[in-house]
């Protein structure tokens, strides 16, 4: 095994003085001979200059890409933490000051995009005039299908100044403000919003939303043009069959602006009527919903979309005009109804609701797990489905078998792979199989040894990272998302302090030793979310540094979890913690994960939870807690945060721990707010479930000291997680919104011949 380089033995690596030793003289000359003989296929009898200029050209650039690849091991393993006293920082995440070797940038499809302006009704129709142009540079990746040579391209865009971008401030002098002008234009693809179900309203998220709308529009409608069937002798200038070419679906409501740009190409620039141009939008978009939260649905102040889109708020009050006059012939009266169904909200500040506007300029609208697509249509968006149900409908989320076990778990792919064949790995519900082998003793140990290898893998790099002694044997119990309230990470945290408690208060009692990992992001802006994370890291040095607790109890906050992250966590868990509040999680996917992964799963039924349990069967998941009728049912009793208080002694401990400031001597007010939101403010019922999430965690200490049946339950699981393949949802999203049937035909490799029977029969019908 070789020796792991030095930091210096890197630098040197990369170091332009290290150039020379990266490789020898002579496999340079290899290299050269190689791409002559092989990429140029030539010899050196009858190769030409250019054709020596181009092997070399070949072998530069694989010395190069080397190079990058080198660079990009030594930079990234040093990227600064995101944790630093407890505490969440923000560091700019500059992914591409290195390059991508993978991706291709097209200035050849450079495309305008265009901001601010007024608008000018003409007798040809509206002119959107004035504006500020901004150009999107494509670059595209190439993303290769699973064994079949199918090869399709995400193509990303790039902000760009146009060349004579306030070239008037230029040539007076004011060379400064042209500069930062044109940064400014540039900065719309250089940082990214990183919030999710969290809305902040500023104006560069709304440019960069509609940056990327207007840049792959234009580029949809070019490439549907040019298509006539291969040919580009004809120009398409019809578009009747436009939503039969082109499907369109909107990922929750950031390219919601998609709707009244494409109808401003059709109406605008290709002067289709109104009718048609609506009807032939409605037939290519499809909308789904990804969040029930209030918080985080689109509501853009029509203020902002007037100044930075005015045509596009002309389009959407038409379209909403049209909308209303429609629901109104149906409900006349009905003003309440109106109100409700309105894409324009009206108060303090109008806003324009971007979901509605998705549900009415779309022909489908989906859930993603069968409890949040019923929460979509009896309650969040209940006049729209009562008015259209047809349109409503649920498209489970999945996750890939590719990268989520044969990747990041490869002796479980393995030995999956002895028992039932390979065919699993493309078609997942195979994993049924596994269910002949529940009972097969030998399976079993191998299953239990896979994990247990996984966990002490897992255990050195937190030993390495994190400095804190880990036991392998001790339960791995896992709570890894974005950090928010409804995903009651505090309910954890809780938890946490109860079985510190009991440890503290019974040194000798029997306790399963758990090492607890919690790892997430907090949304920049979202107070309660970074105050939860400075919360788990101070119960984790106060639990990690007392000897009374020893190895029993653990606890690591994860910093800059990341899929990276995520692929040597899964592997190792045992406990997956899935414990949002019934009807708050639209489905997640991170449970389906650790399920595939043979981890058990403690959770609310909520999101995709529901159909786990309805594949393994709800015995073989620990499910405590409300119900959504029970949440329901409490919001309309009241939910009193102060009974559960009164009533749970250990809850109150716990919470008069973190109030008095027993994690926070140095600041003993520092968690008041948290304290404060638990008991006035709490949506998510923190307290309502802790006596029953405590009593279920019970029952998992006590099955995990049974290794045999722990085993036997993870791989009943594992056996049922095949409905949650990504394959299986892409095949409902194809058959049901798109319309188009997946072939599994295996494309032929470009170096394999044609088969020459099928050439014949081609010729023969040519002739």
């Amino acid at each position: 095994m070789s020796r792991p380089l030095s930091d210096q033995e890197r630098r040197k690596q990369i170091s332009i003085r290290g150039i020379v030793g990266a490789e020898s003289v002579a496999e340079l000359k290899r290299g050269f001979n190689r791409h002559l003989h092989f990429t140029l296929v030539k010899d050196r009898n009858v190769a030409t200059p250019r054709d020596y200029y181009f092997a070399l050209a070949h072998t530069v650039r694989d010395h190069l890409v080397g190079r990058w690849i080198r660079t990009q091991q030594y930079y990234y393993e040093k990227d600064p933490k995101k944790i630093r006293d407890g505490w969440q920082v923000e560091e700019a995440d500059d992914w591409l000051r290195h390059g991508n070797p993978w991706e291709k940038a097209r200035p050849e499809y450079m495309l305008p995009v265009h901001f601010y302006g007024r608008v000018e009704h003409t007798a040809a129709g509206a002119k959107w005039v004035d504006t500020q142009v901004v150009l999107a540079l494509p670059y595209d990746t190439p993303v290769p299908g699973y064994m079949n040579n199918t090869v399709n391209t995400m193509r990303l865009w790039s902000a760009r100044a146009p060349n004579d971008f306030n070239l008037r401030d230029f040539n007076v002098g004011d060379y400064i403000q042209a500069v930062l002008d044109r940064n400014l234009a540039e900065n719309i693809s250089r940082v990214l919003y990183p919030n999710d179900n969290f809305f902040e309203g500023k104006e560069l998220r709304l440019k960069q939303e509609y940056f990327v709308v207007a840049a792959t529009l234009q580029d949809i409608i070019r490439r549907f043009k040019a298509s006539k069937f291969g040919s580009t002798d004809s120009v398409r200038t019809v578009f009747d069959s436009f939503p039969d070419q082109v499907a369109i679906q909107l990922n929750d409501t950031h390219p919601a602006m998609a709707i009244p740009e494409l109808m401003r190409i059709f109406v605008d620039i290709e002067k289709l009527p109104w009718n048609k141009a609506w009807n032939i939008t409605k037939q290519t978009f499809a909308y789904t919903n990804h969040t029930v939260l209030p918080e985080a649905l689109e509501r853009w102040p029509v203020d902002l979309v007037e100044k930075l889109l005015p045509r596009h708020l002309q389009i959407i009050y038409e379209i909403n005009q049209r909308h209303l006059d429609h629901i109104a012939s149906l409900f006349p009266n009905d003003v309440e109804r109106l109100r409700r169904m309105s894409l324009i909200e009206e108060g303090s500040t109008k806003r324009i609701n971007m979901a509605h506007l998705c549900i009415v300029g779309s022909h489908a609208v989906n859930g993603v797990a069968k409890i949040h697509s019923e929460i979509v249509k009896t309650q969040v968006f209940e006049d729209f489905a009562a008015l259209e149900p047809e349109k409503f409908q649920n498209k489970t989320n999945g996750i890939t078998p590719r990268r989520w076990l044969l990747l990041c778990n490869p002796g479980l792919a393995e030995l999956i792979a002895e028992k039932i064949g390979e065919d699993y790995v493309r078609d997942l519900s195979q994993l049924t199989k596994l269910h002949e082998f529940v009972d097969d003793d030998l399976f079993i140990r191998e299953v239990a040894k896979v994990k247990q290898e996984n966990k002490v893998k897992f255990a050195l790099y937190l030993e390495k990272e994190y400095k804190v002694k880990i036991n392998p044997s001790s339960m791995f119990d896992v709570h890894v998302k974005r950090i928010h309230e409804y995903k009651r990470q505090l309910m954890n945290c809780l938890h946490i302090i109860t079985m510190y408690n009991r440890i503290r208060r019974d040194p000798a009692k029997l306790f399963v030793p758990r090492t607890v990992i919690i790892g997430g992001k907090a949304a920049p802006g979202y107070h309660m979310a970074k105050m939860i994370i400075k919360l788990i890291n101070a119960v984790a040095h106060m639990v990690n540094n007392d000897p009374t607790v020893g190895s029993k109890l653990k606890v690591i906050f994860l910093e800059n979890y990341r899929v990276s992250l995520a692929e040597k966590v899964i592997p190792a868990t045992d406990l997956s913690e899935q414990i949002s509040t019934a009807g708050t999680e639209a489905s997640g996917t991170g449970n389906m994960k650790f399920m595939l992964n043979g981890a058990l799963t403690i959770g609310t039924m909520d999101g995709a939870n529901v159909e786990m349990a309805e594949e393994a069967g709800e015995e073989n998941l620990f499910i405590f807690g409300m119900r959504v009728e029970d949440v329901i049912e409490l919001d309309r009793e009241g939910y009193n945060a102060q009974e559960y208080y009164d009533q749970l002694p250990e809850l109150k401990q716990a919470i008069d721990q973190i109030a008095s400031g027993f994690f926070s001597p140095e600041e003993p007010d520092l968690f008041k707010d948290v304290v404060n939101m638990l008991f006035h403010h709490d949506r998510f019922k923190v307290f309502a479930d802790y006596e029953a999430y405590v009593k279920c965690q019970e029952k998992v200490s006590k099955l995990y000291l049974n290794s045999k049946e722990w085993t036997k339950m993870v791989i009943r699981n594992i056996a049922a997680a095949g409905k949650f393949s990504s394959d299986r949802t892409i095949k409902e999203y194809a058959r049901d919104i798109w319309h188009v049937e997946p072939s599994d035909l295996k494309i032929p490799p470009p170096n394999e011949p044609r088969d020459s029977a099928e050439d014949k029969t081609l010729n023969g019908t040519a002739a």
